[in-house]
Order: C-alpha cells, then structure tokens, then sequence
C-alpha cells in the first residue's frame, strides 16, 4: 500500500510544484494599456525602456495650475505627463476623458479641445511638423 501512496503522490506534487515554479519565473503582467479616445492616443504607464527610446527626458518641459482653456493643436503633440490631471473636451465630441501622471498621449495636428487642469500638471511635450 505505501509504494502505491507514494507514486500517487508524486503524480500530484511534482507536476504541481512544477507548474508553481514555471509561474514564478514568466514575467510579470504589467498595468501599460493602450488605448484611443476621440482620435487621441493614450498610452497608460508605458516601460521606462520606451520613455528612453522617444527621449522624454530631453523634451521641453510644461507646468501649469488649476485652468481651463481652449487649444488647437498646429502640430501633432506628444506627451508625457508627470503628474498631475486634466479633463480633455474634444471640439465637436459628447463628452470628455481624463488624462494623468504616468500617461503617454499623443494629440493629432489640427484637434482643437478645452484643457481643463483639475490638478496641477507637469509634462514633457514634442511637437512633429
């Protein structure tokens, strides 16, 4: 009867300690999503690798307090914001999105919207002609 237990046993435990070690090791899922609003691309908290790739950190910087105003957009704008919320009303759209630190975006040329800052915003930005 034991050498039956124990071959049970190890039909169930290895396999299962197995499979515990094979989940350990796959990589983790992380909270980036991407995704578009009225013709504006979001990028949720993309990888460093990324932000170092387009080169954020040499991109001119932008600060502003609790506002609203209206913005066309001349070039397309992309984004990087740092901290901070605004609440994004596309000209011609029902409704509205909000935008935040950790999120990537991108603007087409020639939207116009309202920016409202509902908190105080810190970003990188780089126009393309």
């Amino acid at each position: 009867m034991k050498p039956l237990v124990l071959r049970l046993s190890l039909l169930i435990f290895v396999p299962l300690l197995l499979s515990l070690f094979f989940v350990a090791l796959m990589p983790k899922e992380t909270a980036t999503r991407t995704y578009e609003v009225f013709g504006v691309k979001i990028e949720k908290n993309p990888p460093q690798s990324k932000l170092t790739e387009l080169g954020v950190a040499t991109w001119p910087k932008w600060e502003g307090g609790p506002t609203k105003i209206p913005w066309s957009f001349k070039d397309e704008e992309t984004m990087y914001l740092l901290q901070g919320k605004v609440r994004v009303t596309v000209e011609g759209s029902v409704g509205s999105f909000e935008i935040g630190g950790g999120d990537l975006v991108v603007f087409p040329k020639g939207m116009n919207i309202t920016w409202e800052v509902i908190e105080a915003v810190k970003k990188h930005y780089s126009l393309k002609k």
